[in-house]
């Protein structure tokens, strides 16, 4: 995904940082906006992994730093759920002005209660969804319950939240209490998504049963079986991301969105603070690439040269079940297995390093009842396949450089 930095004033002023991650091919069908838990960044990675699976199919995610928290200006002692509900409308203003109306609504723990109460705002909101977020914003007390005394007699208190040390001020309890019972959520009747895990030991299970009972239809729960509360696991990141965006996409008018056009057949993005991890758009279908991490990559994807090898693969067997099925040849199933190492040739002389060549190895798996004439007319047609014609006739790149 490709990810532009922004900035946006809030309420009283202060800039607020911000990520607009966008699809690797920049073709955006819906803009969605994120809200992070309470005291997290915009920067923390489940954020990232859930962005990326939702750039994946097309929707743009804004997500920022709430006041006071991460690189955005003011202090957060001075800011309250109130202000955070305030720093979700000027971003969601900002998108509008800048790009689109976001149709999608996304909050996590804290930030997915804010989202609820910013969406009863945003009436254009099409779709809205939660991730771990307590039924009512007072939950967020427990957090520094051992404090509350000390803020109310005098007026404030340093706690530990996420071993980080943060003022709590008064004003931030007495304003939690003021959305205590809200019939908020009653009263959106827009689609809701309620993702929750049961095994969530810092914002209880039961809090999505009371969003889920207090939400009108079309209202929909997810369970995320053993999943944390701040998604630690990439594939729990991921899993919310895809869900997101395929249950969204039955509310957004995808059809609509303004197409950006791009000449490439595939577009190819690598970010620097992705480290190896390269994202692909061919034709519309995203793949994602990486290395191991014995060579310095997060091996989230297959190599550069697996996705070679396994072109050779698909094109030979794409081109096995075209004669098949020509020939009306009983191919029930057919599996091309592929090695690819670097070796001396059978004949070579000189036995250095620098005289091994490239080999593939192809193994065919075929599977019904041919006989063996069939068999080995199989086999002669694999090497008829156009990539391997590509890579064994000789083939030239052109580079140039793109404005």
């Amino acid at each position: 995904m490709k990810t532009i930095k922004l900035k946006f004033p809030n309420k009283e002023g202060e800039q607020l940082a911000a990520r607009l991650e966008m699809p690797v091919d920049k073709r955006v069908y819906a803009y969605a906006l994120f809200a992070h838990c309470f005291t997290c960044s915009k920067n923390l990675m489940a954020v990232t992994h859930i962005s990326r699976a939702l750039t994946a199919r097309g929707i743009a995610v804004l997500r920022f730093d709430f006041t006071g928290l991460g690189e955005s200006e003011g202090d957060f002692e001075d800011t309250n759920f109130s202000s955070n509900v305030s720093d979700l409308i000027a971003a969601a203003n900002y998108l509008e002005e800048h790009y689109q109306q976001a149709q999608i609504i996304i909050g996590h723990s804290l930030g997915g209660a804010a989202v609820l109460m910013a969406a009863a705002q945003l009436k254009y909101i099409k779709a809205i969804a939660t991730i771990g977020a307590p039924a009512d914003p007072t939950h967020v007390t427990h957090l520094f319950q051992n404090s509350i005394e000390q803020i109310e007699s005098t007026g404030k208190a340093e706690v530990s939240l996420g071993g980080r040390p943060f003022t709590i001020k008064k004003q931030f309890v007495n304003d939690l209490a003021e959305y205590e019972k809200s019939e908020v959520i009653k009263e959106l009747r827009r689609p809701l998504l309620i993702m929750h895990s049961p095994q969530d030991d810092v914002v209880d299970i039961k809090n999505a049963e009371k969003i889920y009972v207090s939400a009108m239809h079309p209202k929909s729960y997810v369970s995320l079986d053993g999943a944390d509360h701040l998604l630690t696991n990439k594939g729990d990141a991921a899993y919310v991301g895809q869900v997101i965006a395929a249950w969204a996409s039955r509310y957004v008018d995808f059809e609509k969105q303004t197409d950006l056009k791009t000449n490439e057949q595939v577009v190819v993005r690598n970010e620097a603070d992705r480290g190896l991890q390269t994202e692909i758009m061919a034709s519309g279908h995203f793949l994602l690439t990486d290395e191991p991490e014995e060579v310095g990559g997060t091996n989230l994807g297959a190599t550069p040269y697996d996705l070679l090898v396994a072109a050779l693969g698909a094109c030979t067997a794409m081109t096995i079940r075209l004669y098949a099925n020509h020939k009306k040849w009983p191919l029930e199933e057919v599996k091309v297995h592929l090695t690819r190492e670097k070796r001396h040739a059978n004949d070579a002389r000189d036995l250095s390093e620098k005289s091994k060549i490239e080999f593939i190895d192809r193994y065919l798996e075929l599977s019904g009842n041919l006989t063996d004439e069939q068999r080995k007319r199989i086999t002669e047609i694999a090497d008829k396949c156009p990539v391997h014609k590509t890579l064994t006739n000789g083939l030239q790149v052109n580079t140039t450089l793109k404005d």
